[in-house]
């Protein structure tokens, strides 16, 4: 059966983030994509000019208008904006209890913009992280979870594995996958961990400023995989791989004078020579 997947997240006009880049990817790994509206932008690939939230009575009612008829057998969390929207998402999604829950704690845009406001930290700390199968945080993302500065080696990195999946730990199989994009250098390893089995996944930075996106893409990406592959593991290798030809050929798309988005759909249409 083909997995029936959801998106909590914002709305990107440009696509390259947020809910559309969420469908997009959802839909290239053969998942069929639904999505609720948490939050609404106005942003380009150079930059967020306004956000416009979404009344948390109406996130709540997309939710169960949603889960009520269809299907979820897993669902990603992105931008939620305000305290509000975050704990209603929690309470909620604590209700109807999906199977897969990948929460990508998305607090700053490419651009540098905030995303998320400072009291909802706490809420999804608290509310959010102990309901995720999955969390993908970058490295500046985890040090504010953990309070602490970012980590700047890899071997910095298997401390904030380690602690993040206290935060999460409540004796099942819950996984954290941190990135480590933004460590300094050519290499930038993530790592994906259970609390028992820690896993490094190399890899090497592409050189491009088409980057716009690509947390969206990987958390998105494992929603659609881990209901489709044997264990959690295989779905982060895939996703990954996923995530990395996508901006391996990113340059195809010219999108935008700034941040370009990565190409979601790079298995299904041909290369274009640059």
């Amino acid at each position: 059966m083909i997995p029936s997947t959801l998106t909590i997240a914002g709305v990107d006009p440009s696509g390259g983030a947020g809910v559309l880049a969420d469908v997009k990817a959802m839909s290239a790994l053969g998942a069929y994509a639904n999505g609720v509206i948490a939050a609404l932008t106005a942003q380009n690939t150079k930059g967020v000019t306004g956000i416009l939230p979404v009344d948390p009575a109406f996130v709540a009612l997309q939710i169960d208008t949603l889960f009520d008829d269809v299907r979820i057998d897993a669902v990603k969390l992105g931008m939620l904006g305000q305290q509000k929207v975050t704990e209603v998402v929690a309470e909620r999604l604590a209700h109807w209890k999906p199977k897969y829950l990948v929460l990508d704690p998305v607090m700053v845009a490419k651009s540098g913009n905030l995303l998320l406001e400072k009291p909802a930290v706490n809420a999804l700390r608290e509310q959010l992280l102990p309901q995720s199968t999955m969390i993908t945080p970058n490295l500046p993302e985890a040090g504010v979870l953990l309070e602490a500065r970012p980590a700047e080696t890899l071997k910095e990195m298997y401390g904030v594995a380690e602690k993040l999946h206290r935060m999460i730990d409540d004796g099942k199989e819950r996984w954290v996958f941190l990135k480590g994009g933004h460590l300094p250098g050519d290499d930038c390893p993530d790592l994906l961990f259970n609390g028992d089995q820690m896993v490094e996944m190399p890899a090497l930075r592409i050189q491009t400023k088409n980057t716009h996106g690509t947390g969206c893409t990987l958390s998105a990406a494992l929603a659609a995989l881990l209901p489709q592959t044997p264990n959690a593991v295989e779905a982060a290798k895939l996703a990954k791989q996923y995530l990395f030809k996508a901006i391996a050929r990113s340059h195809e798309m010219q999108i935008g004078s700034g941040h370009g988005p990565v190409h979601h759909f790079h298995h299904w249409w041909p290369p274009v020579n640059s």
